[in-house]
């Protein structure tokens, strides 16, 4: 058999394509698999199997992954066969049937009743909020000791108090739907766990479903009774499910990168110092550490429901396709030198937050978290540093996709 270009050049492969997931080099934790950039200078459009035996395209180029990514020919429908899959064994679909996997229209009815709440007017009203929430979560750390998990004390408990409050979830369930969500996305848990942990806070959230119809407040929850429940276009179970779903979209990748951040500022002193310079330059640098440290690293997966050409590449209806989000953030047809970090470039066209109608909603809410939440934080530990070895702080590593930090010991 005639080996690709890709088997020549070392890219780990097998007859159907080069392996996927690729596997990090040893000692660069920010930096995407190697692999990944063979296939976008070699075949950015390359097929692959997947862990589960089945056969998809991936992406790894810019250009193709906004291409797909803003193309109605290509669906977010998971229930359809051709769907890229991760596992062999049957995993509980948790997004299945949620807008989150809808298209066209039907997607965007969904949009149009949350965007009110995530508009960058929205955010900036906000901010004050979150500054006071961020600094008591430091008051806490700093009063307990010299020493802590940045993660467990900050990096998870700010975007979950921010979401809580912005859906009118009361704060004492917080931490138990933070624990359930962790389950869903762990990669680690069995299907029975998966199905527990995602009844369980369905179960709760419907309880503050019902309280809100009886005592509404001035919260997204509120509102979704009384300008969607009343008219009858949509029903309280729905309610329950889009308050999940924005929880769980709300705070795991937000505080990721909260942690992944601040360990990229650590170990770039340089770039730290440039922030401590001109604090001004924290929104340029949270989208550089977004495009820099992509929180979804193995990326959007889509199926074709039409014959479509990317990339030179037919990609015919019924397969799946896996659009690389780490690997466009760092093509250098788009960024310079995209292997640096620079907190001064522009960023502007990355793919962090995806791309096209499925483009995150709560982008500008994240982004004023991560500014606020970083800025002040190497404002008051003007000394923090890591308490452990760079090597030995772990990371996640497992098929939903989710780089960065699982703890952060530091110290001040």
């Amino acid at each position: 058999m005639t080996k690709t270009t890709g088997e020549r050049r070392g890219l780990s492969a097998s007859p159907d394509g080069p392996a996927f997931p690729q596997e990090k080099a040893p000692g660069c934790p920010f930096d995407p698999p190697p692999g990944y950039r063979l296939m976008r200078a070699e075949e950015p459009v390359a097929r692959a199997t997947l862990p589960s035996g089945q056969q998809a395209w991936i992406l790894t180029a810019h250009e193709d992954v906004r291409a797909v990514l803003e193309d109605p020919r290509f669906s977010a429908d998971s229930s359809h066969p051709g769907f890229p899959r991760m596992y062999r064994q049957a995993v509980p679909q948790v997004l299945k049937g949620t807008f989150l996997r809808m298209d066209g229209a039907e997607h965007l009815r969904y949009r149009r009743m949350l965007a009110k709440d995530f508009t960058g007017r929205r955010a900036a009203e906000m901010r004050p909020r979150i500054e006071a929430v961020v600094e008591d979560r430091l008051d806490r750390m700093t009063a307990a000791g010299d020493s802590a998990d940045l993660m467990e004390t900050l990096a998870y408990p700010v975007p979950s108090i921010v979401v809580c409050e912005l859906l009118g979830v009361p704060q004492e369930i917080s931490e138990f739907l933070e624990s359930g969500t962790r389950v869903l996305i762990s990669g680690r848990s069995t299907p029975e766990e998966m199905g527990q942990a995602k009844a369980d806070i369905l179960g709760h959230l419907e309880a503050v479903v019902a309280a809100k119809e009886k005592q509404p407040g001035d919260d997204l929850i509120s509102r979704l009774l009384a300008e969607q429940v009343a008219p009858g276009h949509l029903d309280r179970e729905e309610v329950a499910v889009l308050a999940w779903l924005l929880l769980a979209a709300g705070h795991h990748t937000t505080a990721t990168m909260i942690g992944t951040g601040t360990l990229a500022l650590l170990q770039h002193p340089d770039q730290l110092a440039a922030l401590r310079a001109d604090p001004s330059g924290y929104p340029d640098a949270v989208d550089e550490l977004l495009r820099h440290q992509t929180a979804m690293q193995i990326g959007m997966n889509r199926v074709a429901v039409e014959d479509a050409v990317i990339g030179g590449r037919e990609i015919l209806a019924g397969e799946g396709v896996v659009c690389q989000l780490a690997a466009a953030n760092r093509d250098p047809d788009v960024f310079s030198d995209p292997d640096r970090l620079d907190v001064t470039r522009t960023t502007r066209g990355h793919v962090a937050f995806g791309h096209g109608p499925h483009q995150c909603l709560g982008q500008t809410l994240a982004r004023v978290e991560l500014q606020i939440t970083l800025s002040k934080l190497f404002e008051r530990c003007p000394g923090l540093r890591l308490a452990v070895l760079l090597e030995e702080v772990p990371f996640w590593h497992h098929l939903f996709g989710i780089n960065g930090v699982q703890r952060l010991p530091v110290t001040w």
